[in-house]
């Protein structure tokens, strides 16, 4: 049990980064015509929503325990 919970807070950590990563490049990089800053917004932002739902997940299944 304590590997799944190191999988999904790690699952966790990464989806949060990266989505964070995403936000702040739809802000820095200029529009090239070929993805759209609202496009990297928003894949960002859902991103970062999963990684926070995993994040709470694991930490409410371990106060459980």
């Amino acid at each position: 049990m304590k590997r799944n919970n190191n999988i999904q807070i790690g699952l966790a950590v990464v989806l949060v980064a990266f989505g964070v990563a995403l936000i702040i490049a739809a802000f820095i990089v200029p529009p090239t015509g070929v993805i759209d800053p609202t496009v990297l917004t928003a894949f960002g932002e859902i991103l970062t929503f999963a990684g926070a739902v995993i994040g709470i997940d694991y930490r409410h299944r371990d106060k459980l325990q």
